[in-house]
């Protein structure tokens, strides 16, 4: 058993360890959500994609499957994980024993469809989970959050959580609809001034910028926010074909027209100034989800 000074110790050293590790992760994490209005547009497909590219850029990349219906991300690169987030918050498993290496060696959290709401969560699977986070052993330059579709509050608040916010579209009436619904929201309700617009699916270049106008000459028109295009991916059969064989197309067709879109897409990512209001590493960004979700349904931190 324990006693009360050698507990105290143990906390001493786990606290030091910690400090040593951010010490030596000085650079903050980039967190970027990848969202729509609606489902079928591609999110999770490009939420690995870029992923992917990233990686080839030579940054460790982090993908959060944040899709607690539906949890995609697995399948689409035809991976089992035995272990997800219902495990790390029970306590059952840390959080390196339930993330699964990807190609290239991006990682990945798998979602549970167990969990409805991170905010469901007691004050101390709260900290259990924060914690988890902060003893995390491995450098990550980028965390990708691959939201569920559509404005439910789980959307809002991987958004607001996160410190950019890339919106897909495709060439469907109900798509430029829905997403312009998703980016009124986030800025009426919420305060989220800037998004980044990505055609997805287009069958040219001049689609792409097309998709992009309508949702920005609407913003423009009657939001107070800024829209900035960050590319298009185009209508590809390597891509479908990557996504039956349950692989991602940079890792499958690196050649391809939607691969070298990919690519584009990061090296356009990279160039991003230092992420809006950055701050610490990937227990900062859990903690910001939880109060945001607190928010929302009205609970006191």
């Amino acid at each position: 058993m324990l006693t009360h000074e050698t507990s105290l110790q143990r906390n001493t050293n786990q606290d030091q360890a910690t400090g040593l590790r951010r010490i030596a992760r000085p650079k903050p994490v980039k967190v970027i959500a990848i969202t729509g209005g609606k489902g079928g547009v591609g999110k999770t497909n490009v939420a690995v994609n870029m992923a992917l590219a990233l990686a080839d850029e030579g940054k460790k990349v982090m993908l959060l499957d944040a899709d607690f219906g539906l949890a995609n991300i697995d399948v689409q690169l035809g991976l089992s994980p035995e272990y997800d987030l219902s495990h790390l918050i029970s306590g059952e498993r840390n959080l390196e024993e339930i993330i699964v290496e990807g190609p290239r060696g991006i990682r990945i959290i798998p979602a549970s469809s167990g969990i409805a709401r991170m905010a469901n969560l007691s004050q101390a699977e709260h900290a259990g989970v924060i914690r988890a986070f902060s003893e995390l052993s491995y450098d990550v330059d980028y965390l990708l959050v691959d939201t569920a579709a559509g404005i439910s509050d789980g959307v809002v608040s991987f958004c607001r959580a996160s410190h950019e916010v890339i919106v897909v579209v495709c060439d469907e009436p109900a798509s430029i609809t829905d997403a312009y619904a998703l980016i009124k929201v986030m800025n009426r309700e919420h305060g989220v001034d800037h998004f980044h617009v990505l055609a997805n699916m287009a069958h040219t270049a001049r689609e792409g910028r097309e998709l992009y106008s309508k949702l920005a000459l609407a913003a423009d028109h009657f939001l107070d926010t800024t829209l900035t295009y960050l590319g298009v991916v185009p209508q590809d059969e390597r891509l479908r074909k990557a996504v039956q064989k349950q692989r991602a197309v940079v890792d499958l067709y690196p050649g391809s027209p939607s691969a070298t879109a990919f690519k584009k897409i990061a090296g356009n990512v990279e160039k991003w100034p230092g992420a809006r209001n950055a701050s610490g590493q990937l227990e900062f960004f859990v903690e910001r989800l939880i109060n945001v979700e607190q928010e929302l349904i009205g609970v006191s931190p």
